[in-house]
């Protein structure tokens, strides 16, 4: 067969099958050229989910017009020329294959002019191929027009989703790359509703209540830690702010989002038991690091990266959430989570398919970040509407200012993320009755201020519930107590303590522990027989795929010797490696429920307050070593809210 090669249209082709996968692929490299282009606002207008017209407009440095045709060849870049400059990669994008791939899949528009340039260009291009390139108007930045996605590799449209899910894709990529970048305004519009709207003014923690919500970004706790190589910084939610899948944490590494299941995990050993099993957190972890540790050349879509140092990073992420667990008090404040019940109720709905919803009539439910309402597209009472994207261009151009003037007034006026919160906040206090009562200053105020210094209060027990909770009262409020997970996390630190003093002597066994496995789990133990020498377990070969054992670590508890030998050997199969720590963590907590009081147990009163004297003295008060409270907390202002305390009814009706 005769090798030929292919031309220039089939390899953009071929390489969009790995670039180019969905609508939320364009959006991603080219909202990533804008902000390589140091853009400091960027629109994305999206028409059918962006199958029918995806517009990207910034106000970045543009191309100049005798490199705009350049640009839609195959890895031509302008953000690398060496060798050497593939290990020190800053930029987003690098290898030169975005523009080419998805202009071979749509038709593109391109309308760009460089600073210093007498006059802009406007490119046009159908399948790869250039039909027009002509003079065009002379303004900062680039606009980016993709339409009609995949016209001419029909095949593709078969495997993309329903307009919902396409969607609820590009929402997460902006909200990643909005995360990534708080300083830069971030504008998502779907077929004339505004979806997302960030200040960009460089406040992470208020870019975060732009797209979780006022009241997530109010349980976000601060993270700091830096070594010789890393520097880590960025916000954790609260124990009781969870989600029901992974992702919620955002892992960005020299301002690029990543993927990376061994920071996952780190996050999620930093929690410990604070966490409820089956539950993450809301994370938002920057790491800054030297280039050179970290490899982004792996995948097309640059989010699988390699780390040098990779177990060092871990443990210093690790010990940093960990750090910032100890200080704050960690009881669920359950007034906060009864007003917010049914729109928790909703994105607790929202959690498996993202955003947005369906609802039972088929109309798409849309959720708005910034005020954290749900919304039917089109009900212009919920949802500011923004003319069609035809006739849709930034609000800088519309008022005839250079974008770099109106990016800084919506920084210093705070114009897009603020107002939105000082409504939620409205709707959630029922003292507040106008929004405009509401500053700048005092939403910024309730973002940042500090948790209260008191991490467990004093309390006093005054009476039980079907032998089930304990209720007692402190300076401010009320708390319930799950006696339950009250004990488990006593006995829990109890055993941990005991059997957490591992000797390394050995005990002779009168009569050797005889195991059998079968052939491939036998060569893997073989393989691994270092690794478990470590932990005390020597195994010695006794033919036909059966291991001995003549003597065991003195720690084993008697009578469970080869339980527990076998514990740790399917440890060692299931991981790769063996952890004493871990099995022993598996057993104290196994030991501290079965050991505990159940419920529907009465307890007098020296008992109650007994249990409550003992919890002040846990390391972690907060959790059972599964992860649910222990208690949770009504404040005097909830109980006033709940009987409608909050204002006197009859100096109202007086004054009316």
């Amino acid at each position: 067969m005769k090798i030929k090669e292919l031309s220039e249209q089939l390899a953009n082709q071929i390489a969009a099958g790995e670039v180019v996968e969905r609508p939320a692929s364009v959006v991603k490299e080219l909202v990533e050229n804008a902000l390589d282009a140091g853009s400091t606002q960027i629109d994305i207008l999206l028409e059918d989910a962006g199958l029918k017209k995806i517009q990207v407009v910034d106000n970045g440095e543009g191309i100049a017009d005798e490199d705009v045709e350049n640009a839609f060849k195959r890895h031509a870049t302008s953000k690398i020329h060496h060798q050497a400059d593939l290990f020190r990669i800053r930029t987003l994008g690098f290898r030169g294959e975005a523009l080419p791939s998805i202009a071979s899949v749509s038709e593109m528009t391109i309308e760009t002019a460089s600073q210093g340039a007498t006059n802009g260009s406007i490119v046009h291009l159908q399948g790869g191929t250039i039909l027009s390139h002509k003079m065009g108007p002379l303004r900062k930045g680039t606009k980016i027009v993709v339409e009609n996605l995949f016209f001419n590799t029909p095949a593709r449209l078969k495997y993309v989703k329903t307009f919902q899910t396409e969607l609820a894709n590009i929402g997460d990529i902006v909200n990643r790359l909005a995360l990534s970048h708080p300083s830069v305004a971030f504008r998502l519009v779907h077929d004339g509703n505004k979806m997302t709207q960030t200040a960009g003014n460089g406040d992470l923690k208020q870019t975060i209540a732009g797209i979780y919500g006022l009241q997530t970004a109010k349980k976000m706790l601060v993270i700091a830690a830096d070594d010789l190589d890393f520097q880590i910084k960025g916000y954790i939610s609260l124990p009781e702010v969870t989600r029901a899948n992974r992702n919620y944490l955002s892992l960005i590494i020299n301002g690029r989002f990543i993927k990376n299941y061994a920071l996952n995990k780190a996050i999620i050993q930093g929690y410990g038991s604070k966490l409820m099993v089956g539950r993450f957190p809301i994370a938002i972890i920057e790491i800054t690091m030297d280039p050179l540790l970290v490899d982004v050349n792996v995948h097309p879509t640059k989010q699988e990266v390699r780390l040098s140092k990779e177990t060092e990073l871990t443990q210093l992420l690790k010990s940093a959430i960990v750090e910032a667990l100890k200080e704050p008090s960690l009881i669920p404040n359950v007034g906060q989570q009864k007003e917010f019940k049914q729109r928790f109720q909703e994105k607790q709905t929202m959690e498996q398919t993202s955003l947005p919803l369906t609802q039972a009539n088929d109309k798409p439910l849309v959720y708005d970040a910034a005020s954290g309402d749900f919304f039917v597209p089109g009900d212009t009472q919920k949802l500011e509407k923004v003319p069609p994207t035809d006739s849709v261009e930034p609000t800088y151009e519309a008022t005839q200012q250079p974008l770099d003037t109106a990016a800084q007034q919506t920084s210093t006026e705070n114009r897009t993320t603020i107002p939105k919160i000082a409504e939620e906040l409205a709707r959630f206090d029922e003292t507040v009755h106008d929004t405009t009562a509401i500053s700048v200053q005092m939403v910024e105020k309730m973002l940042h201020e500090k948790p209260s210094t008191q991490r467990f209060p004093e309390l006093e027990y005054f009476g039980q519930m079907h032998g089930t909770f304990l209720f007692a009262q402190g300076e401010d409020g009320l708390y319930i107590i799950d006696q339950h997970a009250a004990q488990e996390r006593i006995k829990y630190e109890y055993y941990r303590e005991q059997i957490g003093e591992v000797s390394r002597d050995l005990q002779e066994l009168i009569i050797p522990i005889v195991l059998e496995y079968p052939a491939d789990d036998y060569l893997r133990i073989i393989e691994g027989k270092d690794t478990l020498e470590q932990v005390g377990l020597f195994l010695e070969d006794f033919g036909q795929y059966t291991l001995i054992i003549r003597a065991h670590p003195t720690w084993f508890p008697a009578g469970q010797e080869e339980q527990v030998a076998k514990d740790l050997i399917d440890m060692y199969l299931a991981t790769g490696k063996v952890s004493v720590k871990s099995f022993l963590e598996a057993t104290a907590i196994m030991m501290s429920c079965k050991r505990s009081i159940k419920a529907n147990h009465y307890l007098d009163d020296k008992q109650a307050r007994a249990l409550l004297k003992e919890l002040t003295t846990c390391e972690n008060p907060f959790n059972c070593p599964h992860g649910r409270p222990v208690l949770v907390h009504f404040t005097l202002s909830d109980m006033e809210r709940m009987f409608k305390r909050i204002q006197d009814p009859h100096q109202t009706r007086a004054t009316e």
